[in-house]
């Protein structure tokens, strides 16, 4: 029972820290519970070293921590994902307003 709470809970880190980091994240639900969790645990794991419960255990502290580091996780998870997107060679290696700014010769 204790298992579904912790996924259950890491599905809402995960959409609290979506609704946080601005911008579009190309994360499904699956993606978003799978950050949460691993937020979830982070925040568990700092919590517990301060001595403020069980890494299982409910609490303010780590449930802050959580979402903190599920933010955090999504952005290096965008940035693994920027790198690892091939451009077409059809594709324009500059901003549509870099183009309009372009001196015209």
């Amino acid at each position: 029972m204790a298992i579904i709470g912790f996924l259950v809970f890491g599905l809402i880190v995960g959409a609290l820290a979506r609704l946080i980091k601005p911008g579009r994240q190309n994360l499904g639900l699956l993606g978003t519970l799978v950050l949460g969790v691993i937020g979830s645990l982070i925040g568990g794991i700092v919590a517990s070293a301060l001595g403020t419960g069980d890494i299982f255990e409910l609490n303010i502290l780590g449930a802050i921590v959580a979402i903190v580091a599920a933010v955090l996780l999504i952005g290096v998870v965008e940035g693994f994902m920027g790198k690892n997107k091939k451009r077409s060679p059809s594709e324009p290696t500059h901003s549509p307003d870099e183009q309009r700014r372009a001196p015209t010769t």
